[in-house]
């Protein structure tokens, strides 16, 4: 058995507090040294950074969103403790928080953070994933010699810089394999130290529920539901050839998963097609304030997906999907790339207008697709649109005043929603 504390890194036997420096923070595992696949997730990325800037708010419940007729981005762990999650229509969130500090999203200072953190994870290994602003992937294989410590040590370091220079915190997953790895981010946020180990996986998934896989939502959920499919030891009850049967593709993902196998490759290079995400809601429905609301939602998502890979896209899509599973797909070329959130929003929303008589609708979509680096973004505006470059100027000029003056120098009209 071996075991590392957290804070002042030294390598150590197991024990309740670090024998160097006291701390209880120690993490013991027998494979601790010895696995490199890690996924680190940052702890409420947007609320932590409004309060850094803010310490006023330390201790008070944080509500990222766009007001009170829209849906929320993110909440602190106070405003969880309380109800509030992502996705949450604003005015539910303030029933079941109604003391919470509401703040619109400020994605150019969330993106200058992120940078900074995706510095670091490079500092430490070439094989680096973004998945969103927030989180990645980290492949440390090897890295042992050139750091002159296991990646264990090193990913405990990672976060304390994080927290030291940055003032944000991140939960780590350490494992065998990308699955499990960003499993094991979940099971102990926020600041936690996770690791799930090769000798124990059959062992730590076989009662787990399946929905612990990344991409089952409500409507896989309910798939699955119908095949008597709820843990993963009801899956392994499943020969390969039924599942694929069953479900195509997401059975065989299905099948490696249940033994906890995933053979995809941590890839800073990964070619990405396109970026997208959707939401499912747990009531069809064709109400514009509510769809409007998610829409926003949706594009802020895939903005900050666009900019933690530095992508930008030339085609906007809305996906929407009928109570009888039938779906809608829309799309529009832009004449310039974009990752900006707003363009985002404004596209899709303009395809949402056109379909919304054919709803109600149980599923909501918005996605980037025929991506460019992010320098060919937004180089001359829309033509079509009067008020485009008006906008962008206005935009730029925003930038500038907070840039000199703070970033509550200036707000936006629809800040104050």
């Amino acid at each position: 058995m071996q075991a590392l504390c957290r804070d002042c890194l030294s390598q150590i036997p197991p024990a309740r507090r670090c024998p160097q420096c006291g701390s209880p923070r120690v993490k013991t595992h027998e494979e601790l040294f010895s696995l490199s696949i890690a996924h680190m997730d940052c702890d409420a990325f947007y609320a932590s950074v409004e309060k850094r800037d803010n310490p006023e708010l330390a201790d008070k419940p944080v509500v990222i969103g766009g007001g009170r007729r829209g849906v929320v981005s993110t909440a602190c762990y106070v405003a969880r403790i309380r109800g509030v999650r992502s996705a949450m229509p604003m005015f539910q969130a303030l029933k079941l928080c109604p003391d919470a500090v509401v703040i619109k999203p400020r994605m150019s200072v969330y993106v200058e953070v992120s940078r900074a953190i995706r510095a670091m994870m490079n500092e430490l290994t070439p094989d680096v994933e973004p998945l969103s602003l927030d989180e990645a992937f980290m492949d440390l294989s090897g890295t042992a010699r050139v750091h002159g410590a296991p990646p264990a040590v090193m990913l405990a370091q990672l976060v304390k810089r994080m927290k030291g220079e940055l003032g944000i915190t991140g939960s780590i997953g350490l494992s065998h394999n990308k699955f499990l790895a960003k499993v094991a981010s979940d099971l102990d946020k926020p600041r936690g130290f996770s690791v799930i180990g090769k000798a124990e996986t059959d062992d730590f998934l076989r009662d787990k529920p399946v929905r612990l896989i990344w991409g089952i939502g409500p409507a896989a959920q309910a798939s699955l539901d119908k095949a008597g499919i709820r843990t993963f030891a009801d899956l392994l009850r499943w020969d390969q050839r039924d599942l694929h049967a069953r479900f195509g593709s997401m059975g065989e993902r299905l099948y490696h998963l249940a033994r906890g196998q995933d053979r995809r490759r941590v890839s800073a290079n990964a070619p990405i097609k396109s970026i997208s995400n959707e939401t499912t809601f747990f009531e069809d429905t064709a109400s514009l304030e509510v769809l409007d609301g998610h829409l926003w939602r949706l594009a802020e998502k895939v903005s900050d997906r666009a900019k933690a890979r530095e992508k930008a896209g030339r085609v906007v899509t809305l996906k929407l999907k009928r109570a009888d599973h039938s779906a809608l797909t829309r799309r529009v070329r832009l004449r310039d790339a974009t990752q900006m959130a707003d363009v985002i929003y404004r596209k899709a929303r303009a395809l949402l207008d056109q379909s919304l008589s054919e709803g109600p609708f149980r599923l909501l979509g918005c996605g980037l697709s025929d991506l460019v680096p992010e320098a060919q973004a937004d180089m001359t505006g829309d033509l079509l649109d009067p008020q485009a470059q008006q906008r962008a100027g206005a935009e730029r000029a925003s930038d500038a005043i907070r840039k000199r003056f703070g970033d509550g120098a200036i707000l936006k009209g629809r800040a104050l929603r």
